[in-house]
């Protein structure tokens, strides 16, 4: 699952590393090191200039927000709960299976939060002491400091109760797809906590390696069978995760604070 990440990279920074030909500077947003649903966020995509005459699609730095709202869909509303798409079955459900066919991006992160529950809280539980577990966030990120590409998939939406020279007629939103966790040791773990991804979370985001970035963002490949290889999740040992403070479960607070690493699991260790 990802339902809350940190995106800090600047445009120039993006640009640099996406080889991005295209971006307005008023779509810039703002460093954000607690991205909730329903936010605004950064994709790398590629597609046409709208009214440049010219076909050829073009890598963009592009403002969307986070909740995928179908094409098709009478409302908006559902878009809260369309945050992820699961990489098994992305390409047969109704909701994703079109943006996955022709509209595929890339999210750009710093890393991803993930609560856990300590064992220890999970006992309090079961005995009845304790109803609602305290949980731990852990901030996992890219072990070697480098953007996390998240794959993507974005769609657009018409509503119809506004004309259509209206700002706020076309929605373009996104999901993240998310695989399985790994279950192999992390590439840097901490001292006391999780070894693997998968003592965290028995799903994460997808991570989009450099060689992959191309064809996943190429339109012109439509072809579900020939994508779904580009859903098989990258060698691990890539990541590492560590222990942040529990401020950042309030979606209120932001800044670079949160991503401070704790020595250990705050109130004790966890596992």
């Amino acid at each position: 699952m990802c339902g809350r990440y940190a995106a800090s990279r600047s445009p120039e920074d993006l640009a640099g590393v996406f080889e991005i030909e295209k971006w307005d500077p008023e779509e810039t947003l703002a460093p954000d090191w607690n991205v909730a649903p329903t936010k605004e966020v950064h994709a790398v995509l590629d597609r046409p200039l709208k009214d440049a005459g010219d076909p050829r699609p073009v890598r963009q730095l592009r403002r969307l927000r986070w909740g995928l709202v179908p094409s098709w869909s009478k409302t908006p509303e559902g878009g809260a709960r369309m945050i992820n798409a699961r990489a098994e079955t992305v390409h047969e459900k109704p909701s994703y299976r079109r943006a996955f066919a022709s509209r595929r991006c890339i999210l750009p992160a710093d890393g991803y939060f993930e609560w856990v529950t300590g064992s220890a809280e999970r006992d309090l539980e079961v005995e009845g002491k304790r109803k609602r577990p305290r949980k731990q966030p852990y901030f996992v990120t890219p072990a070697d400091g480098s953007v996390f590409a998240m794959a993507g998939l974005y769609e657009f939406w018409r509503d119809r109760t506004l004309p259509d020279e209206h700002p706020a007629a076309w929605w373009v939103t996104c999901s993240v797809i998310t695989t399985e966790a790994e279950t192999a040791p992390l590439g840097t773990a901490p001292e006391e906590g999780p070894r693997a991804l998968a003592d965290i979370h028995p799903r994460m985001p997808l991570m989009l390696t450099p060689d992959r970035w191309d064809a996943w963002l190429d339109p012109s490949r439509t072809n579900a069978e020939e994508l779904r290889p580009l859903l098989e999740p990258p060698p691990t040992g890539l990541m590492r995760a560590y222990p942040v403070s529990t401020a950042v479960s309030n979606v209120r607070n932001n800044g670079p604070e949160l991503l401070k690493e704790l020595p250990a699991p705050e109130e004790g260790t966890l596992f």
